[in-house]
């Protein structure tokens, strides 16, 4: 596994937008104050490409080959130790044809973003062998105020720390945002739950994974390279972290019995999935009762209601790196081996 250099002070940090942009004025004064940010209190720079401040209003910054230029320049260029997505949205995999995946290889960044940006971390990580970062976009470190989360996903990138822990509380809804610069909104406490009423879980194996909803569009595409991926790491063991933004009971049994009958959890040791956004069910079971019972016959140790996705704030996951994952009386641990 191939980790790129980790940052430091002066690095430069690029911003991007290869699924939406943002156009919103609040966005953009959080944007704008997430490099003054940056700069006075770790002493990075950070660079905007061009369609981070546009969108069509149909889920994306410009056209696809625009979207790819834009990252791939970024690339190419090799002035940047950080590459980070704007936004999320929902037609990133557009661009897959026109990534270059060889200037990838000859020029490893760190790249980070969650949602739609799944697609693109988890293509460059199964077919690239280069860790990516599932964590979050931009916005977040345009708040006024920099907490754990922040701090948490800089010192992980720094190289200060190979730990990341899970948070006392998370937002269970979307507070209005009325500068664009408010911490979050916490009004729930976090607590990870295991199944099969284990009372602690470790698992320990390369971490590979994202938003399930984006996911399950690259099953069989030329772009899935998982079978390769896992069969070369298969004596580490395979750690699987899935976390929707959008989806029902049927969808999620159908979706997650097609990764099984695709061999995706042949090495699998377990899985550890975030909270779900929005979750609706025909049948009245709980996202949690779903995938235990799909994925019972597997044997594995499955954890919920973790701190990954879409119900901020979220932990850093690294695609590809081997780690190991505590999960004790509702609270977690990810522990990253850079090897």
């Amino acid at each position: 596994m191939i980790y790129p250099k980790f940052i430091k002070p002066n690095s430069k940090i690029a911003v991007t937008a290869p699924s939406d942009g943002i156009t919103e004025k609040t966005k953009i004064d959080c944007f704008l104050n997430g490099m003054k940010n940056l700069k006075e209190k770790y002493n990075l720079d950070v660079f905007f490409t061009d369609n981070v401040f546009t969108s069509d209003n149909k889920g994306r910054s410009s056209s696809s080959f625009e979207r790819a230029s834009q990252f791939n320049d970024l690339v190419k260029s090799k002035k940047f130790d950080w590459i980070i997505s704007a936004t999320g949205g929902n037609y990133l995999v557009e661009i897959l044809d026109y990534i270059d995946f060889e200037a990838i290889k000859e020029n490893p960044v760190f790249i980070q973003g969650y949602s739609d940006n799944t697609s693109l971390l988890y293509a460059i990580t199964t077919n690239c062998d280069i860790a990516t970062i599932y964590g979050m976009n931009f916005s977040s470190f345009g708040m006024e105020k920099y907490g754990k989360p922040q701090i948490q996903n800089i010192e992980l990138l720094q190289g200060k720390s190979n730990v990341v822990t899970s948070f006392e509380m998370y937002e269970d809804s979307f507070p209005k945002k009325i500068t664009g610069l408010e911490y979050y909104s916490f009004d729930k406490e976090v607590y990870w739950k295991n199944a099969f009423n284990n009372d602690e879980v470790k698992i320990k194996g390369r971490l590979i994974g994202g938003c399930s909803d984006i996911l399950f569009s690259l099953i069989g595409t030329s772009y899935d390279n998982t079978l390769n991926f896992i069969e070369k790491y298969k004596d580490d063991g395979i750690i699987f972290y899935l976390e929707s933004f959008n989806t029902n009971d049927c969808d999620l049994y159908l979706h997650l019995w097609q990764m099984k009958k695709a061999n995706y959890f042949k090495y699998c040791t377990g899985i550890i999935f975030g909270r779900p956004l929005f979750y609706t069910s025909y049948n009245n079971q709980t996202y949690q009762e779903v995938c235990t019972e799909v994925l019972n016959n597997l044997n594995i140790p499955l954890i919920f209601d973790a701190d990954i996705g879409h119900k901020a704030p979220q932990i850093p996951i690294i695609n590809g790196a081997n780690a190991l994952i505590t999960s004790k009386q509702g609270k977690g641990k990810i522990e990253y081996y850079f090897d």
